[in-house]
């Protein structure tokens, strides 16, 4: 009996404890594992295949789209709504969740039109496309305050 109630007691915290972190999520603009981890040279790059190249094309639009609209408020992983003074009520992060779902469905069908689309562009093309997208993420993590 006294097994049971600690087990219901257990369930019971754990749930709370996971609900409670969900809506953490949700006062956040984006996460670090929503961007980037490492720049490349040219060099780095020519010796890569074309699906390699791809995939890198991928995530660093993938990037751009997530961050980008949030700019103004943050080029920082992890900052919370709170963070900025923004204070975290249902409509608020009604609103967040939404544009992040959005931005979500944005990147799946940028993703997919990627994939059936750039292998036919010239590799340096793609290439030259890769750098200018990370030297735009390099920009984008400086942050609108400081020099371009």
């Amino acid at each position: 009996m006294l097994k049971s109630k600690l087990l219901v007691g257990f369930i019971f915290f754990l749930s709370i404890h996971y609900i409670n972190g969900q809506q953490k999520d949700e006062a956040i603009f984006f996460n670090q594992r929503d961007q980037i981890t490492k720049f490349h040279t040219i060099r780095d790059l020519e010796d890569l295949k074309k699906g390699q190249l791809i995939q890198l094309y991928q995530d660093r639009i993938k990037e751009i789209i997530t961050v980008l609209p949030f700019l103004s408020l943050t080029n920082e992983p992890g900052v919370r709504l709170s963070d900025l003074g923004i204070k975290e009520d249902s409509g608020h992060i009604k609103s967040l969740k939404k544009s992040v779902e959005t931005n979500k469905e944005a990147i799946n069908v940028t993703q997919n039109s990627i994939e059936e689309l750039v292998p036919y562009a010239d590799t340096e093309k793609i290439i030259l496309t890769i750098l200018y997208f990370e030297e735009i993420i390099k920009k984008m993590r400086i942050g609108v305050t400081k020099n371009f």
